[in-house]
């Protein structure tokens, strides 16, 4: 599961992060261990201990991943969600060396992230082409047709499904529902003389 985006601003939220990350004393020999053992039995002190000493680690990975498309703040948040996967599946997974198992993991859950970022633009950016090809056809057939053009013959025209085009038809009929939210939200109805509408008519 993602983690939500972070809301406040990015560099206080950082800094906040990294003073979090400075203050928590470091674990003792041996506290390793026993925080991991108790963890895996739902402890939930004990997780969040590990998962508060091992916070500069994961803003570490996170500032690595900075350009790769998401906010080192989400990356943190992405990364504490892997974090808290490692300390919970690390002794079923018998690896040896937590430290290591717990880079993996909290690496995984931000690579994961940053490729679910990136596929979600990427569909984006394909579904504004879609619309502005919709719209494009829907005129050019309108003025052919001198009518408005059904599904099907939009679908034909642009070589889709029925199904892509009724579904990139409801993205633009709620794009233009918007635009029509938003220039209406702008008129001022003290502004109108009724008077003056009713001369108009």
């Amino acid at each position: 599961m993602s983690a939500q985006p972070v809301q406040e601003d990015g560099d206080d939220v950082m800094s906040d992060l990294r003073q979090q990350a400075q203050v928590v004393p470091p674990l003792r020999e041996g506290e390793e261990a026993t925080l991991l053992e108790q963890s895996a039995r739902g402890n939930g002190q004990s997780q969040s201990r590990l998962v508060a000493a091992k916070l500069g680690m994961v803003i570490r990975l996170a500032e690595a991943r900075v350009e790769h498309g998401l906010s080192v703040p989400d990356l943190v948040q992405e990364g504490s969600l892997g974090l808290v996967e490692a300390i919970r599946s690390f002794a079923a997974n018998g690896a040896g060396d937590f430290a290591a198992f717990a880079e993996k993991k909290v690496g995984e859950q931000m690579d994961a992230a940053i490729a679910a970022e990136a596929a979600a633009v990427r569909d984006a950016e394909q579904l504004v082409v879609a619309a502005t090809d919709y719209e494009r056809v829907e005129v050019v057939l309108h003025r052919s047709l001198g009518r408005a053009p059904n599904e099907t013959e939009i679908a034909e025209k642009l070589e889709w499904s029925v199904e892509r085009t009724r579904y990139v038809a409801q993205v633009v009929a709620a794009a233009r529902r918007r635009y029509d939210e938003e220039l209406l939200a702008f008129i001022d109805p003290d502004a109108v003389d009724a008077e003056d509408t009713a001369d108009d008519e």
